[in-house]
């Protein structure tokens, strides 16, 4: 009796471990969707039928079997600027976010873990910067430092960890209260230990809910940035700037200027899916 009740109980606990990580239709779409954007923008080069600054025809020339999506103001091939474009844009919003993440969550842990005065500079300081417009900072420092992909990468990233800083530091300091913590505390154990192993998997929920949220938003905000001029420079093809530059045809009657924004909200979308999937698994 006892060996047949030990060979059940391995059987439950993986049926309960399978149906905690069941993936929902919505999480299999944005999956299936992020994994075709992570595909086409790592072979770009060998999916589009030209190259990214490439000149094949005529100014503006109408949808066809040759050119799918018609060529641009130039005469390049706008099929092959959109693939071109998925690597540009999704690399460089994906590098702002995770320096963001990784810069913000270590101010939040220390301002915690160490409070006093440490907490209330980096407190004021985030303040500081949190009080002026999103946007009208990032120009303004992007006119100041120019607008190089590095540049452009560290403004980002340095405006938008302020953000994750609140966030972790909000968190952090609900777990701070916690038993654990303190019994840590009284062991002796270092600020570094205490946020490694007691903090971190304590918040993991929240990271992850603010790392794809964050995601989202850099993705709008360098694509606006482009789309004023001052975001991913030409001839880099970026959707931002692909909207910029057909949204004259809108007026002809062409959806053309469409497709690079419905590029930017479909991998929104299928980022929110995924992390909404994460947080309830």
């Amino acid at each position: 009796m006892t060996t047949s009740t030990n060979a059940i109980q391995p059987s439950r606990r993986l049926r309960r471990a399978r149906s905690r990580i069941k993936v929902t239709t919505s999480a299999r779409l944005g999956f299936g969707l992020l994994f075709t954007y992570v595909i086409i923008a790592i072979f770009a080069p060998i999916i589009a039928p030209y190259g990214e600054a490439q000149i094949v025809g005529a100014q503006f020339q109408p949808w066809s079997s040759a050119h799918w999506f018609g060529t641009d103001n130039l005469g390049r091939d706008i099929f092959s600027r959109l693939i071109f474009g998925a690597r540009n844009t999704i690399s460089v919003v994906l590098a702002a976010t995770l320096l963001s993440f990784f810069v913000g969550t270590i101010l939040g842990l220390i301002a915690a873990t160490r409070g006093g005065i440490t907490d209330k500079v980096l407190a004021t300081i985030v303040n500081i910067f949190m009080s002026i417009p999103l946007l009208i900072f990032a120009l303004l420092l992007l006119a100041l430092f120019g607008t190089s992909i590095l540049s452009l990468i560290s403004i980002v990233a340095l405006l938008e960890s302020t953000r994750v800083f609140r966030v972790v530091r909000s968190v952090s300091m609900n777990v701070m209260v916690s038993d654990y913590v303190e019994a840590a505390r009284l062991r002796g154990e270092g600020t570094g230990w205490i946020m490694i192993r007691e903090i971190l998997p304590n918040i993991r929920a929240a990271l992850f809910a603010e790392l794809g949220v964050r995601f989202c938003f850099i993705l709008l905000l360098i694509s606006g940035l482009s789309f004023l001029g001052l975001g991913i420079q030409p001839p880099t093809a970026d959707w931002g700037s692909m909207v910029k530059d057909y949204s004259a045809l809108i007026a002809y009657g062409d959806i053309t200027p469409l497709l690079p924004a419905a590029a930017i909200a479909i991998l929104s979308v299928s980022v929110n899916l995924v992390v909404d999937w994460i947080l309830k698994s």
